[in-house]
């Protein structure tokens, strides 16, 4: 479980990461920052749901002190 979540915010960071790349090395008509952010709004999505699914599955409990 820690490791898919640990795994998709990898990727969300590459992600940013390059969409950053892309924004400052690329030439104006390029499309690949708006590629960067679909792909880092898809994966945020992704592990939300993937959150919100565990913790009602009981696969993810709260951490009350």
């Amino acid at each position: 479980m820690k490791l898919l979540v640990l795994t998709i915010l990898l990727a969300i960071i590459i992600s940013l990461a390059s969409g950053l790349w892309f924004l400052a090395r690329d030439d104006q008509g390029s499309t690949r920052v708006l590629t960067a952010l679909k792909v880092r709004v898809a994966l945020s999505a992704i592990l939300v749901s993937f959150l919100v699914f565990g913790y009602f599955q009981g696969w993810i409990t709260p951490n009350v002190g």
